[in-house]
């Protein structure tokens, strides 16, 4: 079936399976790489993407149940060579090791931004509490998003 999604500020025609998910869409068809496969069942947090400012599991998410939502990706952040803040203070605190989890920590941390300016540690344990990072980087990670509330 045929599908209008609006990825990163541009509506995009697609071919999408009645079943398919939005990481595969953005992955296979768009070619939107930055979003990552991890475990193919909203465990992991690799696949986060924001849909109207909200952290989704693009893994878990049917592409047709997008339609008319705004669908943001990693590779949207980046503006005229500047990168989003939360970006910036990753970068700044090391917060990644392999890099795997990194765009959908980044998407998980800019959805709790957006709803909590100032999150406490525990608010942001509990944002990110379903994505998972190998490497356990997670005191950088909390000190990068603690750093980007505070600007």
């Amino acid at each position: 079936m045929r599908i209008t999604l609006r990825v990163n500020g541009s509506p995009r025609d697609v071919d999408v399976a009645p079943a398919e998910s939005l990481l595969s869409v953005l992955r296979d068809t768009l070619h939107l790489t930055g979003t990552k496969y991890g475990c193919g069942e909203g465990q992991c947090g690799a696949c986060t993407v924001l849909v109207d400012g909200q952290a989704v599991k693009s893994c878990q998410a049917r592409a047709t149940q997008q339609q008319n939502k705004s669908i943001q990706t990693i590779e949207s952040l980046e503006k005229d060579g500047r990168l989003h803040p939360v970006q910036r203070a990753f970068l700044q605190h090391e917060a990644m090791q392999c890099g795997y989890c990194t765009p959908g920590m980044i998407m998980a941390a800019i959805s709790l931004l957006t709803t909590t300016p100032h999150p406490t540690d525990a608010a942001i344990a509990k944002a990110l509490d379903k994505n998972l990072c190998r490497c356990g980087t997670y005191p950088r990670i909390v000190a990068a998003i603690k750093d980007a509330a505070n600007g």
